[in-house]
């Protein structure tokens, strides 16, 4: 039975790394240090908030009625996720109780300006996920 790589140390909250991959079909393992990467380091409830981001493709009032939460409850969760990827360059604490405000892109931030337009639906989810890759390779 293969389970979920846990990605925190249960002991420290250290991150963890993988050091052996094994390939079941062929026998190959190749041994060494491996992250768990960007997506790895999610708990099971962010993880669930990405999934049903991306069933509902980016939009927020379709998610307010998946999960059964309010929207400003939605945009928070989001937020969070989008800090915990590491595409915010905004610290949490800035942004901790700032759900309700409106939406005004800053001139230098333009992660948040790029995700914002996708929650007020001017593009849509690959659009922003191919501007958000671009962005990356230019930083």
């Amino acid at each position: 039975m293969v389970h979920d790589v846990i990605a925190t140390c249960p002991v420290c909250t250290d991150e963890l790394t993988i050091t052996r991959l094994h390939c079941r079909a062929c026998g190959t393992a190749l041994e060494g240090e491996f992250g768990v990467g960007r997506f790895g380091r999610l708990d099971r409830e962010q993880m669930s908030l990405l999934e049903s981001f991306l069933r509902s493709r980016g939009n927020l009032k379709e998610m307010e009625r998946e999960l059964g939460i309010s929207y400003p409850t939605v945009r928070g969760r989001v937020d969070s996720l989008v800090r915990a990827l590491g595409l915010s360059d905004t610290p949490d604490d800035e942004e901790a109780n700032d759900f309700d405000a409106p939406a005004a892109p800053e001139g230098a931030d333009e992660r948040r300006s790029i995700l914002e337009r996708l929650a007020r639906k001017e593009i849509d989810a690959d659009e922003a996920a191919a501007q958000l890759r671009s962005l990356g390779s230019t930083n």
